[in-house]
């Protein structure tokens, strides 16, 4: 995996920051000229129908998910409260690292591609499966499998969630708008609810602060006693981060249908790290001295399926006292939106990598047509057959299918990080090289490649031994043994990562393009050209509307500031 790449011969350069030794499958044409030469060809472009404020909350509402309201739980029985405290903030600081690097890349040069030009993730293909599964399970809390099987309720979902991405980008964005406005409310509550009880303002009057950090303790050891325990049980946490980190990246696959994508990318960027630190990280610290990583109500939560029975807001609230918001508030309903609105997001997300892929020459062609409206109608079709491997769960227990996926997704996940960090790594070295400096950049890393170096240590490391309890002897485990289930699907991404790589590679028999050959600017004037466009309509709008705008003052007043 190189920045950029050649075929043998062939003196053309290519797009500088291609995730992977790219050439075409068409002798002598290298894959991102082909992408760069539809950009005028209206059969393969996309349409730039998301508005600042959808990307604004999409990049806000994108990764709030069941790894934050049901993983939590799961990982505090597990490792205790510090342990999830240090692990949320060490992942969200390497997910912070990775966007960066993200928004640097793709605030250059925006192309349609989105950030399959920084890194082909394959897991993206897989993901809405994972999280049509977590609805089936989110179903039978009311309604159990021997009554309805949960085929049906997956059939439903799959059925609506491709009709929201088919009606276009413009349906897409608004719709995704108002459901991560809800999850950004029913997150904000929970987080004042929370705070309210730490210092006695529920029914028991229980200022509970940190005490349950003393007893039982911050750290619980796991397989191991004393120092080796705590730290084993602190990495086992780790994974659980980033699958409830995975989906931050959704920003990227907007830059193609994105308004003025050079500016708001990069708003939405640094939007990232105070999502993490208030939804993420108090989150854990919140949850972590409300409920000690011993309760019985814990315990029982974490056996039942990921429903609202599941979410450790749910224990902290019922242990406090409250005995109707766990039904109704925190209810199945509300984690039934967030189970909705990620499998919608990720479909849209596997749509526009497939079609990114295909707009590089590195997929059949016809995953890159669109229609009239800008959408990829093959891509949207083949992901939307992908998506039907969640039908496993008719003839298997939904948890463990949801068990395997998250293992597949976790590992394509950081692999899709990696790829992003190596090639930024790549891009500031060609940058520099070419003596482009940071004011001519939109949008540049904060903490340069020293931060990129130190995310991608770490997403190498936790990709390696994310699933070493499968070696560990654990008695009340089926096998007790090695556990070759969970080593297949924990592992199966890393061998599959690579012969993509190195097959590419020597099949079209590429050549890495050293730093000064870098092209950074072909395909830049037709971005210049629409940004200008764009630039040029919005100021004619506020002259027609007397300096105005169009719409949306109450919400640029009053809500996007505090965003």
């Amino acid at each position: 995996m190189g920045l950029i790449s050649r075929k043998s011969g062939s003196e053309k350069k290519v797009h500088a920051f291609s995730s992977s030794d790219s050439s075409s499958p068409t002798p002598g044409r290298p894959a991102e000229t082909m992408e760069l030469d539809d950009m005028k060809d209206p059969k393969t472009r996309l349409k730039r129908g998301l508005k600042s404020r959808q990307i604004t909350m999409i990049a806000i509402g994108g990764a709030i998910g069941t790894g934050l309201i049901i993983g939590t739980g799961a990982a505090l029985a597990k490792a205790g409260p510090a342990s999830i405290l240090i692990a949320y903030t060490i992942v969200g600081f390497v997910v912070y690292m990775v966007m960066c690097a993200l928004g640097e890349m793709a605030a250059w040069l925006p192309l349609e591609s989105g950030f399959t030009g920084a890194g082909d993730g394959p897991g993206d293909l897989i993901t809405t499966p994972n999280q049509l599964t977590a609805g089936a399970l989110v179903i039978q809390y009311w309604v159990d499998r021997d009554r309805v099987n949960p085929g049906v309720f997956i059939a439903v979902f799959l059925v609506a969630i491709v009709l929201i991405n088919f009606l276009g980008i413009r349906f897409f964005g608004e719709f995704e708008f108002w459901l991560s406005s809800i999850k950004v409310l029913t997150i904000v509550g929970l987080l004042l609810l929370s705070l309210i009880l730490m210092l006695g303002g529920g029914p028991d009057h229980d200022r509970k602060g940190f005490r349950y950090w003393n007893d039982p303790g911050a750290f619980k050891p796991l397989y191991k006693k004393g120092s080796a325990g705590n730290f084993i049980g602190l990495w086992s946490t780790m994974v659980t981060a980033v699958f409830a980190y995975l989906g931050t990246e959704l920003v990227g696959v907007t830059v193609g249908e994105a308004q003025n994508p050079r500016k708001v990318i990069p708003r939405a960027i640094k939007l990232t790290f105070w999502r993490i630190v208030v939804f993420y990280v108090l989150s854990v610290l919140l949850i972590g001295t409300l409920v000690p990583y011993n309760s019985p109500r814990l315990s029982f939560a974490n056996k039942q399926s990921t429903g609202a029975s599941a979410s450790p807001f749910v224990v902290a609230i019922a242990s406090s006292g409250i005995k109707a918001l766990p039904g109704f508030v925190i209810s199945n309903a509300c984690i039934l939106i967030f189970v909705f609105s990620a499998s919608n997001s990720d479909l849209y997300i596997g749509t526009r990598t497939l079609y990114g892929i295909a707009k590089e020459g590195k997929a059949h062609r016809i995953f890159a047509r669109t229609n009239r409206r800008g959408l990829p109608m093959y891509s949207l079709g083949l992901c939307s057959l992908i998506a039907c491997i969640a039908f496993l769960n008719v003839s298997d227990d939904s948890r463990k299918v949801f068990g395997y996926f998250v293992n597949l997704v976790t590992i394509f996940g950081l692999l899709t990080w990696i790829s992003i960090l190596v090639t930024h790594i790549y891009f500031v070295k060609a940058r520099r090289a070419q003596g482009i400096t940071k004011d001519q950049m939109a949008y540049t890393a904060p903490f340069g490649l020293y931060g990129t170096y130190f995310a991608l240590v770490f997403c190498i490391l936790i990709a390696i031994f994310k699933n070493f309890d499968a070696f560990v002897h654990v008695s009340t485990r089926d096998p007790p043994g090695f556990d070759y289930k969970n080593f297949i699907t924990g592992y199966l991404g890393i061998p599959l990562y690579l012969f993509m790589i190195f097959g590419w590679k020597f099949r079209m028999k590429t050549k890495t393009w050293g730093p000064l050959e870098a092209d950074f600017y072909t395909g830049k004037d037709v971005i210049d050209a629409e940004e200008e466009e764009f630039l040029a309509n919005k100021d004619r709008e506020m002259d027609e509307k007397g300096g105005k705008g169009k719409g949306g003052s109450f919400y640029r007043k009053f809500v996007a500031w505090l965003f």
